[in-house]
């Protein structure tokens, strides 16, 4: 430490508030009674956010957190946006997937003007931070060595994007229900050639991981769907319901299309239970929770059946990639073993709702499997 003023302030600030049982409003006061201090407080929360990529938490992890901290608000998520963005804008190059995470972000909103809570805002999201446990990394942090990803995509990813992107919009079942066979043979062939790929170019091709956000409310079925989607593609999903979020294992281009493919059926089985519970309204019925739960529940088990069968045809149909796929099974179990030595399996409560269910399970049948 330097030993300023404004030094010596901020640590007595935090000596106040940061630890167990502090007092927020001492520490709030004391940086409010000191502007010089300012400087010094947003470079000990760039600190904070740092040490967080270290513990091996990402930006969009941390962000999570920090909406659902009990207390805190969206000065909070605006103040966390800022700080990350500032620590990041120090490095050259970032992690894969960390300018997609910078990119959804919030945007910075009007600033408060009183100095008291401006420093209590600060004080609750470094109490936060800094409290941050270690996790499994799914990546190097800034300031590593990296490899930056090419340019551009592969075109059958773009084009399952784009199929995706229509499969969203469109209201007609029948367009979905006409393409899903096609769309679901593209996606497994993907994997397929990838794998093919690296085999005979003899690639130094490991499993990774990435993390996907599961987000309340309904969480538990959201991370079946997720897991539905990572098993199919070759994936394993470990959901961790305390942080919010689900780390799924695996080869890169099966992650990428575990990421598109899951964001599109969640979007698409929202729309489609925002639908049929109008209709269960409509006809007198008032059970939203537990029709919502099963619905969503059987829409993950329906469409875990379908993703996993055209998986199976698709393979079974290339004959030379099955040693290959299965030293990727292999590979891509041990990684996951080796992450997570201690799993729980989680059942799915609340499946209470036969209406729920039987219109999730006829969702879920309708739905694109684009990717």
């Amino acid at each position: 430490m330097s030993g300023t003023n404004s030094d010596s302030t901020v640590e007595r600030a935090f000596a106040a508030a940061l630890h167990d049982g502090g007092d927020l409003d001492t520490g709030a006061s004391l940086l409010a009674a000191d502007p010089s201090a300012d400087a010094e407080l947003a470079l000990r929360g760039r600190e904070f956010v740092r040490r967080a990529w270290e513990r091996g938490w990402q930006p969009a992890d941390v962000l999570r957190m920090v909406v659902r901290g009990e207390g805190l608000d969206a000065a909070h998520e605006r103040l966390a946006a800022r700080l990350i963005r500032t620590e990041t804008e120090r490095y050259e190059n970032l992690p894969p997937r960390w300018s997609a995470q910078l990119a959804e972000l919030p945007a910075q909103g009007p600033a408060r003007t009183d100095r008291f809570s401006d420093a209590t805002t600060a004080l609750e999201l470094y109490r936060l931070l800094a409290r941050l446990p270690a996790i499994e990394p799914v990546g190097p942090v800034p300031g590593e060595s990296i490899t930056v990803p090419v340019a551009g995509e592969p075109r059958a990813l773009a084009k399952i994007r784009a199929l995706l992107a229509k499969a969203e919009r469109t209201g007609y079942p029948p367009e979905a229900e006409a393409l899903s066979a096609k769309a679901q043979e593209l996606m497994a062939r993907h994997s397929v050639d990838e794998a093919l790929l690296a085999s005979r170019t003899h690639a130094k091709d490991a499993p990774t991981a990435c993390r996907i956000g599961v987000d309340a409310p309904y969480e538990t079925a959201k991370a079946v769907l997720l897991d539905a989607v990572a098993t199919a593609n070759r994936c394993r999903a470990v959901w961790n319901s305390a942080f919010g979020f689900s780390t799924v294992v695996g080869f890169e281009p099966d992650l990428e299309v575990v990421e598109v493919l899951h964001t599109s059926l969640l979007v698409q089985a929202t729309a489609a239970m925002t639908r049929a519970e109008a209709e269960q309204r409509a006809g007198g019925r008032k059970r939203t929770k537990t029709f919502r739960q099963s619905f969503l529940a059987a829409y993950a088990h329906r469409i875990g059946d379908r993703l996993a069968a055209v998986a199976e045809q698709v393979t079974g149909s290339v004959g030379e990639a099955l040693p290959v796929l299965a030293a990727r099974d292999v590979a891509v179990t041990g990684r996951a073993e080796e992450m997570f030595p201690a799993t729980v399996t989680t059942r799915v409560r609340g499946v209470t709702d036969g209406a729920g269910w039987a219109e999730g399970t006829e969702a879920a049948q309708r739905a694109r499997l684009d990717g």
